[in-house]
């Protein structure tokens, strides 16, 4: 005899179903209010760390081949002032600058880590199946990006500052200011935390798209932007801001076509591919038949030009 209890429980389990997801749907609401605006914001700040460190450096003294190893050319083999001096003097007087600049990258890296990780979330609530591993690429590549390269930058404000109030310039103090071990293995990390950083955010780009709560050339460009956050070009730095961006906008609630409906649904919902949009453009294109207003089914295209011409085929013959 099967268990009473079960029975309730297995036919109220729907209900449970319903009311989790207009609980999630309730809870995410809340946080897209309040996450639409840091997101946005965090696009700006990235753009504009990238202002400021492009501008900063712009004016740095550079060193060529020919200017390296122009005092061993005459004849001096350790000389007392480094070619090199003056470019660390330059990014000594600059520090503040250049802390500016990491220290609002920082921030929009702890920007995009929150709401990447929110996105994520959203995305395993409607299909469980994603892999729980994006999350930890995501927490712990952005925030080993945005404390490295602060970190990095301080190290070298200090190091810089002491070598331009210092009496020592010669190769040694210039080369002592990076061949250490603790800028070298900040050096090494910040590039491998990077590459974490892209894989979750690509990870959660394609899965987020699947589901359909990004629209695709958002993902898209999402994914683009991850690339560009491992292999920053100051031309291009735009892109992830202007991604940021829009991801605000969407959050906010904001987006020009609506939000997509799975944000709504609380289930997957996902886009039609090309070849479904192409062949839901009209019944002809999907070779299917109008129903008529009786419920009978309308004749074809191609059908209903043969019935034409074999009726004006009858008509002439019975003329003649």
């Amino acid at each position: 005899m099967p268990n009473v209890r079960d029975a309730d429980s297995n036919a109220e389990s729907p209900e449970r179903g319903k009311a989790e997801i207009r609980s999630r749907v309730a809870h995410e609401g809340e946080r897209r209010a309040r996450l639409g605006v840091p997101a946005a914001a965090g696009g700006v700040l990235y753009l504009l760390s990238g202002i400021i460190l492009t501008s900063t450096l712009k004016g740095i003294p550079t060193v060529g081949v020919l200017q390296g190893i122009a005092p061993a050319l005459r004849g001096v083999a350790s000389p007392a002032v480094s070619p090199r001096a003056a470019e660390v003097e330059f990014q000594s007087h600059h520090a503040f600058g250049l802390l500016s600049g990491s220290v609002l990258a920082a921030m929009a890296y702890a920007a995009l880590v929150v709401v990447l990780l929110f996105v994520l979330g959203a995305t395993r609530f409607r299909r469980p199946q994603t892999a729980p591993t994006a999350h930890w690429l995501i927490l712990i590549g952005g925030a080993g990006v945005a404390a490295l390269s602060l970190i990095t930058q301080i190290v070298l404000a200090i190091r810089t500052h002491d070598f331009a109030t210092g009496h020592d310039h010669s190769n040694h103090a210039v080369e002592a200011i990076s061949h250490n071990t603790p800028y070298v293995v900040m050096a090494y990390l910040t590039p491998l935390a990077g590459i974490v950083l892209a894989a979750g955010m690509i990870m959660t780009m394609l899965n987020s798209v699947r589901v359909g709560l990004l629209p695709r050339w958002v993902g898209m460009v999402g994914g683009v932007s991850a690339v560009l956050l491992l292999l920053p070009v100051e031309s291009l730095d735009v892109v992830p801001a202007f991604w940021m961006v829009s991801v605000g906008i969407l959050l906010m609630g904001r987006w020009p076509n609506g939000d997509p409906p799975a944000w709504a649904s609380g289930e997957a919902r996902p886009w039609p591919s090309q070849a479904e949009v192409r062949g839901g453009r009209s019944p002809e294109a999907r070779g299917t038949r109008t129903p008529k207003p009786n419920g009978d089914v309308a004749p074809e295209p191609a059908q209903r030009a043969v019935d034409s011409a074999s009726r004006r085929k009858r008509k002439r013959s019975s003329k003649r």
